[in-house]
């Protein structure tokens, strides 16, 4: 039988931790619980995302091959969040493949620095 693991954490190499862990900070309502130049992270006492300095990367191109992962977030009102996320520092590449002549099903950003993510509806 294979050592069944448990999901700690997910972590983003980034050029500014603090400041992408404020940004997740902002949109999800996590606590920030760890805020160094280095290294940062945000969670919810059973999920965190966190942030290491990696001062060179570059985001991938979108769309395309290099995208490794994206988020996918629940929340009540896609259209709202996406504006409110984009004050925050967010970003909305023109290629929208949630967006379609029947209306929005997703909407596709980037964050503060070009990691993709999606907003979509919370339907519960």
């Amino acid at each position: 039988m294979t050592t069944k693991a448990k999901l700690l954490a997910v972590t983003l190499d980034c050029a500014e931790p603090k400041k992408l862990a404020e940004f997740y900070h902002e949109i999800t309502g996590w606590d920030v619980q760890v805020a160094e130049d280095e290294y940062a992270a945000v969670g919810d006492g059973v999920r965190t995302i966190y942030f290491g300095r990696v001062a060179d990367r570059e985001p991938a191109p979108w769309p395309g091959p290099g995208k490794q992962f994206h988020f996918d977030f629940l929340v009540p009102d896609v259209e709202r969040a996406a504006e409110e996320y984009e004050a925050l520092g967010a970003t909305r590449p023109g290629f929208q493949p949630g967006v379609t002549d029947e209306g929005v099903r997703w909407i596709v950003l980037r964050d503060p620095e070009g990691h993709l993510f999606c907003v979509c509806p919370d339907r519960s």
